[in-house]
């Protein structure tokens, strides 16, 4: 699981949901799609440091800085460690807020030319972004 601290910038409610902008550091900032308020959870409040959580499995690996798609929480990186299983490998990121963790197929390692020391961006979808005090 990927851990990373932030504090939360910004918090937008509607009904159930709350859409929380969280500062990890100068340069990165994440979303995450949360089904809780500032009303049902009483750490979703400006200014709050939190945790922000997610698996391994969640995190696409680009090797474009300028991707045109709508996956909003970027991270850019070089690739510390690949680790290349059978069907599945594990690619730990370099970043400037810590070592992020993906597992991706070993056919996409291959299909990429990732390597280590390569340039990528990691990327994660703001539904799978878990966030805890």
């Amino acid at each position: 699981m990927n851990n990373l601290k932030g504090k939360i910038i910004a918090l937008n409610t509607n009904g159930s949901l709350s859409l929380v902008t969280i500062k990890i550091n100068d340069d990165v900032t994440f979303k995450a799609i949360v089904i809780d308020t500032p009303d049902t959870v009483a750490y979703l409040k400006k200014d709050n440091l939190i945790k922000v959580l997610f698996k391994e499995t969640e995190v696409v690996i680009g090797t474009n800085i300028d991707h045109k798609i709508s996956l909003q929480n970027r991270i850019k990186g070089t690739i510390k460690e690949i680790k290349q299983g059978v069907l599945l490998s594990k690619v730990v990121i370099a970043t400037d807020v810590g070592d992020i963790v993906s597992v991706v197929s070993t056919t996409a390692i291959k299909e990429l030319s990732l390597e280590e020391t390569k340039e990528v961006q990691a990327m994660v979808k703001l539904n799978e972004i878990m966030i805890a005090e």
